[in-house]
């Protein structure tokens, strides 16, 4: 006999204790006496509070995107419990997921894209979060509006939709949103964001998550104090002030990103359409030339790229879009790599 279904609940709830952490408060913030309004000059913070905008944007900011995947799992999962994502998705959301004694679905991706139906076909009662990129890596496809809109409609309430949205600057496809305004009307999206990428600051590890209060309150609980250095706040505000370097970034991507897709097609290699700032360029094995061999080759002339294989991907390479000699750099080697 088969167990009797239980019912979704409203939203997305955290597990069982995590409210009831008490979140981290810098510096002394009560007195002795409740009776007495306390004047807090503990923590040398501004006086006048928060700016009621910055109040209202309902952000949590992670050690990169990475840990704000991981703290979802951490709040959400139970052992038991079960997240969805695609069959060659960011290996993070399973990481974080495993750590938790939770299940992995993974959702068949013809095309090298989302598939809503196919992810809607894994979710069961025990189903709390949902992953995917969009643009996808390593794939660089891209899952439009509409279809992310479907996706969500088709989950229980109480499930979550994370939108990682770590490659989302580089689209420009009239179809694609980056899923900000379906975050701020739903009580269970939550879209991530890095500053890794066309930022190019990595190596400070400064990402956030934008979703509803009560889910970014849950994640603030466990979320470790100071866990974005000052350097990096630093370094990331004066990166969202530089228009300028944005524009020339996005500009060089959208310029060799076709280019370099058509030269690579060229010499028979078959590369996914891409809306990131990378390309999937898969090998015809049945030529004898592998993915693995053209990475060796690639590496022996200076030039590293990405082998898949750990994605469910072992003839495809992940290449990144280069400057213009990089790029030269890149097709000349690929077909002397062919020739030989």
């Amino acid at each position: 006999m088969n167990a009797p279904s239980i019912p979704a609940k409203p939203r997305p709830e955290a597990k069982a204790g995590i409210l009831d952490i008490q979140a981290y408060v810098p510096g002394k913030s009560k007195l002795a006496d409740p009776t007495v309004v306390p004047v807090k000059l503990s923590s040398n913070e501004n006086v006048l509070g928060s700016s009621p905008h910055a109040v209202a944007e309902r952000l949590v900011f992670g050690c990169g995107s990475d840990e704000i995947f991981a703290i979802l799992n951490q709040v959400y999962l139970e052992p038991g419990d079960n997240i969805i994502m695609g069959q060659y998705g960011f290996s993070a959301y399973a990481i974080g997921a495993r750590a938790c004694q939770a299940e992995v679905r993974f959702a068949d991706e013809p095309k090298l894209t989302t598939h809503v139906d196919n992810m809607l076909a894994l979710v069961d009662e025990r189903t709390r979060l949902v992953f995917f990129a969009n643009p996808s890596n390593p794939t660089g496809t891209i899952l439009p509006d509409a279809e992310v809109r479907r996706l969500h409609a088709g989950l229980p309430p109480d499930v979550i939709l994370v939108i990682d949205g770590a490659y989302s600057e580089f689209c420009d496809a009239p179809e694609f949103s980056d899923g900000l305004d379906l975050a701020r009307a739903a009580d269970n999206v939550v879209v991530t964001r890095t500053f890794s990428k066309l930022h190019g600051l990595a190596a400070l590890r400064v990402g956030w998550a934008y979703g509803p209060p009560p889910i970014v309150e849950a994640l603030d609980r466990i979320r470790l104090p100071f866990n974005v250095v000052l350097p990096g706040h630093a370094a990331a505000v004066e990166a969202l002030k530089d228009e300028d370097f944005q524009k020339r970034s996005l500009a060089l991507i959208h310029t060799w990103r076709p280019w370099l897709t058509q030269q690579l097609g060229g010499l028979g290699l078959e590369v996914t359409p891409s809306h990131a700032n990378f390309l999937l360029v898969t090998f015809p094995r049945a030529e004898g030339k592998t993915a693995a061999e053209a990475e060796a080759f690639l590496a022996s002339r200076g030039l590293i790229v990405r082998g898949v294989a750990n994605y469910g991907l072992p003839d495809s390479l992940r290449i990144t879009v280069g400057l213009e000699e990089h790029n030269r750099a890149v097709v000349d080697g690929l077909a002397d790599f062919l020739k030989g």
